[in-house]
C-alpha cells in the first residue's frame, strides 16, 4: 500500500510587508549593479506604517537616488493611496548606509577575478523535483501562480476591492514521493470595506484558485477545501498592519520546506555574497542533474569559508532517488561547474540589474532568460548525460 501524506507551502504577494522590503532592497541592488558591476552591496530595508527605513553596508562609485527608487518600488506594487496607511508619495524614507567594512574586502577582492573568495561563510542548499514541469514541489510551486495571479487580478482591475497585501497556502497529498490531489487551498486577501465576505470568496475561488488547479495537473474536486480570508476580515494589511524586513521569508523564497534552507536571505545582496549566488548555482546543478535524469529528486549543498575560493564542501543527496551511483554524480557536479563565486558570477552573469524580479513569487522555478533567472537555464542537461553515460 503506498504511503499518503499532505504536504504544505505557503506564498505571499508583492505587497506583503516583508515582500515590499525585499523589492525596495532589490532595486537597490540592481541600481547600483547596472551602473556599477563591481558595487558591493548589503542592503536591508524596514517598512511600517508611513515608513521606509534603509540600513547597511555599499561600496560603489556611482550615486543612486534611493528615496526615488523606494518610492517607485512602493508605487509599483500598488501603495497608491494614503488610506492604505502606506503609500509611495507620503512614507518618509530614512537611510543609514555605511561602506562595506575592509576587513571584509581584504578577504574577497583579488587582483585576479578567479581566486575571488567568498564574500563569507556559510551553507547553501538547492533542490530539485521532476514533479514538476518548473522541477519545483507542487505545494510551493502552486501556491507561488496562485499569489501570482492573486496580484495580476488586482492590478487589471478584475476585482476592484482588492488590496495589495494577500497570501496563499496548498496543501498536496502525496502517494509515496508523487503529488497526486489537491487536499487544501488557503487565500487571504486585502480588500476594502465595501465588499462582502461571500464575495471575495466566490470571487477569489473562480478567478484565482481553480483557474491554477485547472493547469496543475494534479486532481481537484469537491472534497478540496478551500478558507478564504478565514478571520473573515483583512482591511487593514501591509506595512501598517505589520512591518516588514527584508529577508524574514526564506522558506517562500525557495522551496516552501521541501529540501533543507542554509539559513541566509538572498534579498538586498550583490552576487558576491554567497548566500546568494551559492544558492542560485546549487539549484542551477539540481535542476539540470534531475532534468537529465540523474534522479527524481536532488539536493546540493554548497558550503564556504569567507575569503577561500574554492567551496569547503560539495554534497549532493538523491533521498535514494538515483539512476546513477551517487558518487558518479558529484563527481559530474565537479566536473561540470566551477564552483568558485567568481565561477558562478561569470556563469549565470550575475553582475547585472536582474533582482527585482526575485523579490516575490520565488528565487526559483521561474521561467528562464538572458534577462534573469538564469540558474533556471537546463544549459548542462547534455553534458551531464554524457559524463554520467544517461
Amino acid at each position: 500500500m503506498s504511503d499518503k501524506h499532505l504536504f504544505t507551502s505557503e506564498s505571499v504577494t508583492e505587497g506583503h510587508p516583508d515582500k515590499v522590503a525585499d523589492a525596495i532592497s532589490d532595486t537597490v541592488v540592481d541600481a547600483i549593479l547596472d551602473a556599477d558591476p563591481n558595487g558591493r552591496v548589503a542592503c536591508e530595508t524596514l517598512v511600517t506604517t508611513g515608513m521606509a527605513l534603509l540600513a547597511g553596508e555599499i561600496t560603489t562609485e556611482v550615486y543612486v537616488d534611493i528615496p526615488k527608487l523606494v518610492r517607485g518600488t512602493i508605487k509599483s506594487i500598488g501603495y497608491t493611496d494614503a488610506a492604505y496607511g502606506f503609500d509611495y508619495a507620503t512614507c518618509a524614507v530614512l537611510t543609514s548606509i555605511d561602506e562595506q567594512s575592509p576587513d571584509i574586502a581584504m578577504g574577497v577582492d583579488r587582483e585576479d577575478p578567479a581566486q575571488q573568495g567568498a564574500g563569507d561563510q556559510g551553507l547553501m542548499f538547492g533542490f530539485a523535483t521532476n514533479e514538476t514541469d518548473a522541477y519545483m514541489p507542487a505545494p510551493i510551486h502552486l501556491a507561488h501562480l496562485m499569489a501570482e495571479r492573486l496580484a495580476a487580478v488586482r492590478k487589471n482591475g478584475s476585482f476592484p476591492y482588492l488590496r495589495p497585501d494577500g497570501k496563499t497556502q496548498v496543501t498536496v497529498e502525496y502517494e509515496g514521493d508523487r503529488p497526486v490531489r489537491v487536499n487544501t487551498v488557503v487565500l487571504s486577501t486585502q480588500h476594502d470595506e465595501r465588499v462582502t465576505l461571500d464575495t471575495i470568496r466566490a470571487d477569489m475561488i473562480a478567478g484565482v484558485v481553480e483557474p491554477v488547479l485547472a493547469q496543475s495537473g494534479l486532481e481537484y474536486d469537491g472534497q478540496v477545501r478551500y478558507h478564504v480570508n478565514p478571520t473573515g476580515r483583512f482591511v487593514l494589511g501591509g506595512p501598517q498592519a505589520d512591518a516588514g524586513v527584508t529577508g524574514r521569508k526564506i522558506i517562500v523564497d525557495t522551496y516552501g520546506g521541501m529540501g533543507r534552507h542554509g539559513g541566509g536571505a538572498f534579498s538586498g545582496k550583490d552576487p558576491s555574497k554567497v548566500d546568494r549566488s551559492a544558492s542560485y548555482a546549487a539549484r542551477h546543478v539540481a535542476k539540470n542533474l534531475v532534468a537529465a535524469g540523474a534522479a527524481d529528486r536532488i539536493e546540493v549543498q554548497l558550503a564556504y569559508a569567507i575569503g577561500i575560493a574554492e567551496p569547503v564542501s560539495v554534497r549532493v543527496d538523491t533521498f535514494g532517488t538515483n539512476k546513477v551511483d551517487e558518487a558518479k554524480i558529484s563527481a559530474c557536479v565537479r566536473e561540470l561547474w566551477d564552483l568558485t563565486p567568481n565561477g558562478i558570477i561569470t556563469d549565470l552573469a550575475l553582475r547585472r540589474g536582474i533582482y527585482r524580479r526575485t523579490a516575490a513569487y520565488g528565487h526559483f522555478g521561474r521561467p528562464a532568460g538572458d534577462d534573469g533567472f538564469t540558474w533556471e537555464k537546463l544549459d548542462r542537461v547534455d553534458a551531464v548525460k554524457a559524463q554520467l553515460g544517461l
